[in-house]
């Protein structure tokens, strides 16, 4: 039985109305998903389907742009300045030949510490304090500045150290206060203990069989990069699509994959981020978005072992993911399949989250066809 949709669009953007529907019905009946967009700060979609418009889910890797929105800010203050070496914010980080590390090619996933020799606890990974303690001694796996890989669980935990070091606040508390409960977005790094009836169990990929003879042609070494990344060479392996799942996750918002939301959430976060919301001001200016929207690292990702692009913190998602989007474009996609990102060109701010985690991880590949549908009706307005 197909899942009805729920919502309302603006005048003139039926159509993405009816591709989302289209898309839901040939998914699985249990699916549950939102998706919501803006347009120059006035919200023009907002959809879901099997659930409610209330809904939290877990979406992973898209807490990455909330940290770098984060850091965006407070380099636009003058708090952070993108060309001093991280050591100048945690003269820890020098240690094992990182010292000559930027802030820029941390943010840019250069530094080469994608995770440790021994693996992570679960306790570590939901404590970005610990993950940067373990880091800051950890030997890098490629010499820092000279290459690229994703640093999966880490990124937030290393940008967060630099931003704790430097404001004396830890970057949840700065994403709290400056982002967050300013808009009342229902993007969470940390959910608070009353919101927890509203979350909603990230639920296990169920590939096709065919699907899944793609997954299990490309297994990977427990001391991979890949597994390193990922922490599936740990004592107690990483299992990614549980992590929100687990409360004390939740309780914490690790930056790197601990955020809770709605698309409501994503898509407000990045609205704000680009244009004015209501009375208020966009959170970035031009500069600074375009700064931050830059291809910083571009070419062959180590840990992906596929071509790959960054901006500072976020995914270049022109290039990565939504090749109609302006150039510039920031953003950031999450493993379950949520994605997050704003176009200046446009003035597009848009996010989508789902329950079920999607194949192959990543943005989910319905993204692209929603993506558009809103994408061509905020163009021909």
């Amino acid at each position: 039985m197909t899942q009805e949709i729920h919502g309302t669009v603006a005048d003139g953007f039926e159509d993405v109305r009816e591709e989302f529907a289209a898309f839901v019905a040939g998914e699985r009946p249990d699916y549950e998903g939102q998706l919501c967009a803006y347009v120059h700060g006035r919200k023009v979609v907002d959809l879901w389907a099997g659930t409610d418009a209330d809904a939290l889910y877990g979406v992973f890797s898209s807490a990455k742009g909330a940290a770098a929105l984060v850091v965006a800010l407070l380099v636009q203050d003058g708090t952070l300045e993108l060309d001093r070496k991280v050591t100048y914010y945690w003269p820890e980080f020098a240690a094992e030949g990182k010292g000559a590390l930027t802030l820029r090619e941390l943010l840019a996933h250069r530094a080469g510490v994608v995770g440790t020799d021994s693996g992570f606890t679960l306790a570590e990974l939901a404590d970005d304090r610990q993950l940067a303690e373990r880091l800051a001694d950890q030997r890098p796996f490629w010499r820092p500045g000279t290459a690229f890989g994703y640093h999966a669980l880490v990124a937030g935990a290393l940008s967060g150290e630099v931003v704790r070091r430097a404001t004396g606040r830890t970057l949840q508390e700065v994403y709290q206060e400056r982002i967050r409960a300013p808009y009342g977005l229902d993007f969470f790094l940390g959910l608070p203990a009353p919101l927890e009836p509203r979350f909603r169990t990230t639920e296990p990929m169920a590939p096709t069989p065919g699907q899944q003879a793609l997954l299990d042609a490309d297994p990977t070494g427990p001391h991979t990069l890949a597994s390193i990344a990922f922490n599936r060479h740990a004592p107690e392996p990483t299992d990614l699509a549980a992590l929100p799942n687990m409360p004390l996750v939740r309780a914490k918002g690790p930056a790197s994959v601990g955020g809770v939301a709605s698309a409501r959430g994503l898509a407000g976060m990045y609205a704000a981020a680009i244009s004015e919301v209501g009375e208020q001001a966009p959170l970035l200016k031009p500069d600074t978005v375009a700064e931050f929207g830059q291809f910083h690292s571009a070419g062959y990702d180590l840990v992906a072992r596929a071509h790959k692009s960054f901006g500072l913190g976020f995914q270049t998602t022109a290039d990565a993911w939504h090749p109609f989007l302006g150039a510039g474009t920031i953003g950031h996609s999450g493993a379950s399949g949520s994605q997050g990102f704003a176009d200046p060109w446009s003035g597009l701010a848009y996010g989508y989250t789902r329950r079920r985690f999607a194949f192959p991880g990543g943005a989910a590949p319905e993204n692209n066809r929603l993506a558009l549908a809103i994408h061509r009706a905020a163009l021909a307005r």
